[in-house]
């Protein structure tokens, strides 16, 4: 036996390195500074809404997912869930779902999930159904997105009562000169025409807007959102319209990232959210 771990010990250290590098995560704040889960979740409690961003596909990002959504209900277990993942158009099935009213194979044929919803949404859904907590489908219906690429904002304007019913109250302020949006229209300046350009950052600020509004209008307590970080990330999108929804809200933020060595943040992801979960950039992906 000792023989056996010795040779395993040997076989570790000539790929070089050791059991004792071996990290899966680490945590740092906005300035860069590594702090434990534990410090994580108790300034992320401070606050009304936590941002989730997550890396969609990275199963590290959704198992935090579920670990800080456990952490929060044990400090408030009237907490609200919310998610990107779902269209406003959903929410009679979700929450039909929730009551246990329609099974779970309705809700995945009928809720427009995610292709991933099985192995890395299912999990908070069923959290929330188990503890009877309210989880909100937050996003504009993509058919609506799509509109505003094609129309700009105005073609939001010509839907019936409705419609609206599932969008942020028009007009929607948009602001092109926010480093998010500005930063989409520079990398496709090359590939569209220069209309399609400020409308792709248009539709963009439609879901951002769209998933603030609901936000919002569902606030209780805490309330928890699940989004890709592109909508969170440096205090932008969706954190920027739930600003102009409602000045005195307090929201907290997170950003998953990848990188090779987790154990320093690199220079690009700093300030891009109030704390960073660094995880490695060969982490198993869900799709």
């Amino acid at each position: 036996m000792k023989t056996l771990f010795t040779l395993v010990f040997i076989t570790i250290s000539t790929l070089g390195f050791s059991q004792k590098e071996l990290k899966s995560f680490q945590i740092f704040n906005q300035e860069g500074k590594k702090v434990s889960y534990e410090k994580m979740i108790e300034q992320l409690a401070k606050n009304q809404v936590i941002l989730f961003g997550e890396l969609h596909n990275n199963s590290m990002a959704h198992w935090f997912e579920l670990q800080v959504t456990k952490s929060i209900f044990a400090i408030d277990p009237k907490l609200t869930l919310g998610a990107e993942m779902f269209e406003a158009d959903a929410q009679l099935i979700l929450s039909e779902y929730l009551n246990g009213k329609i099974k779970s194979e309705h809700l995945e044929s009928e809720g427009k999930v995610w292709k991933n919803y099985k192995t890395d949404y299912a999990p908070l859904v069923n959290f929330a159904k188990d503890n009877q907590l309210a989880f909100i489908a937050t996003n504009i219906p993509r058919r609506y997105a799509n509109l505003v690429f094609r129309e700009g904002l105005e073609g939001l304007t010509t839907l019936d009562a409705q419609s609206k019913n599932y969008i942020a109250p028009q007009p929607i302020k948009v602001d092109l000169e926010l480093p998010g949006y500005k930063s989409m229209m520079e990398s496709m300046g090359g590939h569209m025409a220069g209309a399609s350009v400020e409308n792709l950052a248009k539709s963009q600020a439609s879901k951002d807007a769209t998933m603030a509004w609901f936000i919002n209008k569902n606030l209780n307590n805490h309330f928890i959102h699940y989004n890709g970080s592109y909508h969170s990330n440096n205090f932008d999108g969706i954190f920027w319209h739930l600003k102009n929804y409602n000045s005195s809200i307090t929201i907290g933020s997170i950003n998953v990232v990848e990188q090779e060595n987790v154990n320093d943040l690199e220079e690009q992801y700093l300030k891009s959210a109030s704390f960073i979960i660094v995880v490695p950039s060969d982490m198993t992906k869900t799709y």
